[in-house]
């Protein structure tokens, strides 16, 4: 076999490490000119990792954290976010953000979307979105998860109506926690920091004007299997530095590939990592125990993912004669 997991994403975590915090050293002095970080934590790997290395790179005085959570967030986000802030020893705060998510109509507006496919929904059962069909070679649809109280679980597929609402409803979530960050840059004449990884980077997971929002992305180049190879390094905590990858957006447990990706994360990272690198599918296929097929739609669900969020990525485009010009060859 050509290609190993082991050898496609090996690093040497010391040197990235000091690469990544000598490149956050410089773009603060060279092009934001600000006096430090603000990093919200959820209690994640990546959010941990690009704690502990603006940490490093600039000292504990000069990162300041926000948690930030709301009903439907895990217990333990709040739980491990201290755990972090408290190890790396940096200023942080707990906001509720669930009152202005109420005010604004983000859970309304969500169980009203519910309600149109569970018409008995009374609002208190947990729910979550999960996604279908890309690995298997299907467009990808999506379909609600609900769990009653007594905890019976229904699943439905959702029309694009209701879950184009839901999504816009829970985007509120990203987008009211990066107002926060940003009212703390402003007030500490801070830069923001974003904690994507390359996965979530590369595929479009990410919020527009939300989570995608930040002056400095230390570890968007990094597949995942390599922020957990920092986190190690960096020595954050055991729990923290473990945990799988959750959206902890919806009240039920929803890993990542449940809602979005076609695999699980290490998986993923392989199947990107080939994409990227010109691996014939048939490799791939043999690495990951599929038939050929199989890898072949998730190649194709990758390019699908890069064309449907590219707008994520865009500036906002001006009506200049350039645009024109490039509209008129499309």
């Amino acid at each position: 076999m050509s290609v190993s997991l082991e050898d496609a994403l090996s690093i040497d975590p010391e040197k990235e490490v000091e690469r990544i915090c000598h490149g956050i050293r410089q773009v603060m002095r060279t092009r934001l000119k600000k006096r430090g970080l603000v990093i919200a934590i959820s209690g994640g790997v990546d959010s941990g990792v690009c704690a502990a290395l603006c940490a490093r790179a600039l000292g504990k005085n000069k990162v300041f954290g926000l948690l930030l959570p709301e009903q439907d967030s895990s217990s333990q986000s709040v739980t491990l976010g201290r755990e972090l802030a408290e190890h790396l020893d940096i200023e942080y705060v707990v906001e509720d953000i669930a009152p202005t998510l109420e005010a604004i109509g983000c859970y309304r507006w969500r169980d009203d979307a519910i309600r149109s496919v569970f018409s008995d929904y009374d609002g208190t059962w947990k729910n979550k979105i999960t996604i279908s069909g890309g690995q298997e070679g299907m467009f990808n649809h999506f379909n609600l998860v609900v769990q009653k109280p007594g905890g019976d679980i229904m699943t439905e597929r959702m029309e694009l109506k209701a879950y184009l609402q839901i999504v816009a409803a829970t985007n509120y979530k990203q987008r009211i926690r990066k107002t926060i960050e940003y009212f703390h840059a402003d007030r500490l004449n801070y830069a923001v920091i974003g904690t994507p990884n390359r996965l979530e980077f590369d595929q479009g997971f990410f919020v527009k004007n939300g989570d995608g929002s930040a002056d400095i992305k230390p570890i968007a180049h990094l597949y995942k299997t390599q922020v957990y190879a920092l986190a190690r390094y960096l020595e954050i905590p055991e729990d923290i530095a473990t945990a799988a990858p959750t959206t902890d957006t919806y009240s039920m447990d929803q890993g990542q590939d449940e809602f979005y990706f076609a695999l699980p994360y290490d998986k993923m990272d392989i199947a990107l990592w080939s994409y990227n690198n010109s691996v014939p599918v048939e490799d791939l296929a043999t690495y990951l125990d599929i038939d050929v097929r199989q890898a072949q739609f998730i190649y194709d669900d990758i390019v699908s993912k890069r064309k449907t969020t590219h707008y994520l990525h865009a500036k906002p485009y001006l009506i200049d004669d350039e645009v024109l010009n490039e509209l008129k060859m499309l």
